[in-house]
């Protein structure tokens, strides 16, 4: 019986270590009765090592999420919710910047389906997904699974016209040994996190500038530094008063955890939601006017005495309820500043994490001048006193919200396509709002609690010239050719080819490129000019800022232009349908079809096919007669990619050499 055992367990690894990264997943499919009517159809899944599937709740503008639906034009039975995930966790990735869900060695998914027809004896469900080591692959395949528990195999039958058209499609590439890209994704980073702390103590420091704060701070350290028996009491008092201002605002950020929890991607789809992201702009729209002193926002008062009124039991207990009174007495400054926060700490990809990062920065900051002067008492005296400077505070960050507001605006625009916030619209918005302020600033405007003003500061002053330098900045943007490229404001605007101005090409920066490979390899040989291939996508955010800032830099810009031949590919481009004649079915090497019917659905398999990858964006140096000339490269910094550029050049000219 031992010896039996043992030839099993034998017999399982061979079977499993039969598994290679050609073939990185393994599916099996099995069903489970729960009424007459519902079933759970079980996903397991076996992944080579080193390998990982991305759930469902993966963020956005990272590797692809896993999605299950019904194959096409199937009737009788419908998903129940999004499927329950088993054994899933994080990992950092340095490529998207972000924290990732994903599977590991093994994937436990279980769909519900619900009958509308009680003659179905058997489904059929897309399993969509991406499964990356080093390099990503595309798992899209379709299952007929029988309610009775057996798998129902099917003929499939691919045409002759697919059959060349699939052929047509792979390459004779030569050197793709290069193509293993050397980026550590699973290598852990703490900049996001510290990013958004910094943007948190910011806004806490200027929360500290405004007229429901500031007076706060030597009252305060004069309450405990005067009602305490000694002085080492009242320090204490003071620091523990600091420390629960903290404590509240990292309690405000745990109901977005919970949310996590339950559906990651609650947060982590805000960036691309279009209502969302039109909610945060109607938000700080609101909250923009209520700086400006036409109404005031604030919480019930009843809230502000009940916190009051505790505050007086005394002792610790006492203290944090002083600390919340002043949270929520101070919401009218406070409030707009927050919802900043929460609106950029959730549509950057950090979700809850982020979020609570930018909280105790923000209640840091807050902290800080409590605990210091209770420390040094005497500083209380090198204080500005309160005035007319702190509503100027407030007016200013209106502005600010103003300007933050049209962001939102345009992620909406840019996700819905509607063609309103072009480019040059979204910048000159800017240009009105900033000369605003420049007349604010000047006395030129006033606002409804504004004193009047006899004689401008020097701290207004040079504010205010600053401002206008900031006019003058980006006021070339609203120019078909800026004076100069406009690097301070990289990831504000729009993209500078969703511009108002009729663009020569399609091609970022004015580049020339080639949107078909055929027709760039022709160029390429017509030329003699090693090629580059860029796997791009128009809801791509990386190749937007690779674009940006790394090929504008005028080194890498003119040797792209002058150098290569450049073929982005969009692989996202799924509003395009191919021609009839050049639509066919893939035939995967896991037995599936995949239906290819757009452009991008030809670019993608495309990539997949010949570069054993699925992300973007995802760089390829080749020559004319299809050599790979280095490593394959990824979302990188200008120093790396001008390196790796040239060293593909060599390369190409080294070959151009040993054939002449």
């Amino acid at each position: 019986m031992k010896k039996f055992i043992t030839f099993l367990v034998l017999l399982s690894s061979l079977f499993l270590n039969a598994q290679t990264a050609d073939e990185p997943i393994k599916i099996e499919t099995s069903v489970k009765k729960i009424s007459e009517t519902e079933y759970d159809i079980v996903f397991s899944a076996t992944l080579f090592k080193g390998w990982y599937l991305y759930s469902q709740y993966n963020p956005d503008e990272a590797s692809l999420p896993l999605e299950i639906t019904l194959q096409n034009n199937e009737t009788g039975y419908e998903l129940v919710g999004k499927a329950l995930e088993k054994d899933t966790f994080k990992k950092y990735s340095d490529i998207w910047e972000k924290e990732e869900i994903v599977f590991k060695e093994k994937a436990l998914i279980t769909q519900r389906i619900q009958l509308t027809n009680k003659e179905i004896t058997q489904i059929k469900l897309n399993f969509f997904g991406q499964v990356c080591e080093t390099a990503c692959i595309n798992i899209d395949e379709d299952f007929t699974i029988s309610l009775s528990g057996k798998a129902s195999k099917e003929t499939i039958v691919i045409d002759e016209k697919s059959k060349n058209l699939t052929e047509n499609l792979k390459l004779d590439l030569k050197n793709t040994n290069l193509l293993k890209n050397s980026a550590d994704t699973n290598s852990e980073s703490s900049n996001g996190l510290f990013s958004i702390f910094f943007l948190g103590f910011v806004g806490g420091l200027l929360a500290l500038l405004t007229p429901c704060v500031f007076p706060m701070i030597p009252l305060t350290v004069s309450f405990f530094t005067k009602q305490s028996k000694n002085k080492k009491k009242g320090v204490f008092n003071a620091i523990l008063y600091g420390v629960f201002i903290v404590i509240i605002y990292i309690l405000l950020s745990l109901p977005f955890h919970f949310l996590d929890n339950l559906d990651p991607e609650i947060l982590n789809t805000i960036s691309t939601n279009i209502w969302l992201n039109m909610f945060f702009f109607v938000v700080l729209v609101f909250f923009a006017f209520s700086f400006f002193g036409f109404y005031e926002i604030t919480l019930p008062s009843s809230w502000g005495n009940k916190m009051d009124s505790a505050s007086s039991i005394g002792g610790i207990v006492g203290i944090f309820f002083m600390a919340l009174t002043l949270a929520i007495v101070s919401f009218s400054c406070t409030g707009p500043i927050l919802g900043s926060l929460l609106a950029g700490s959730l549509t950057s990809d950090g979700g809850a994490t982020q979020l609570t990062a930018g909280m105790t920065g923000f209640g840091l900051a807050l902290a800080l001048p409590f605990a210091l002067f209770a420390l040094f008492p005497s500083w209380l005296n090198s204080l500005p006193k309160s005035g007319g400077w702190l509503n100027t505070t407030k007016v200013v960050l209106g502005f600010l919200e103003l300007a933050l507001a049209f962001k939102f605006l345009s992620n909406a625009d840019l996700v819905a396509h509607w063609d309103l916030l072009k480019r040059e619209v979204f910048i000159g918005i800017w240009v009105v709002i900033f000369i605003g302020l420049a007349l604010y600033l000047f006395a030129k405007i006033k606002f409804p609690h504004d004193s009047p003003i006899k004689k401008l500061s020097f701290s207004r002053i040079s504010f205010g010239v600053l401002i206008i330098s900031f006019i003058i900045y980006i006021s070339p943007g609203v120019l078909k050719n800026p004076t100069w490229n406009l690097s301070l404001l990289s990831g504000f605007p729009p993209p500078q080819f969703y511009s108002i101005y009729e663009q020569e090409t399609d091609c970022p920066l004015g580049l020339n490129c080639y949107d078909d490979f055929e027709v760039g390899l022709a160029a390429a040989k017509e030329t003699n000019k090693p090629i580059l291939l860029d796997f791009t996508g128009w809801a791509c955010v990386n190749c937007r800022k690779m674009e940006e800032n790394v090929w504008s830099e005028p080194d890498i810009y003119q040797t792209l232009k002058d150098d290569y031949i450049l073929i982005s590919l969009y692989v996202d481009d799924n509003d395009k349908e191919l021609p009839k004649e050049e639509q066919f079915d893939f035939l995967k090497p896991n037995g599936k079809v995949k239906k290819i019917e757009t452009i991008g659905d030809k670019w993608s398999t495309f990539q997949v096919i010949n570069f054993k990858n699925a992300s973007q964006p995802f760089y390829v140096l080749l020559s004319p007669d299809l050599e790979i000339l280095n490593n394959s490269q990824q979302y990188t910094d200008r120093d790396t990619y001008y390196t790796w550029l040239q060293e593909g050049l060599q390369a190409f000219h080294k070959k151009k050499l040993y054939l002449y």
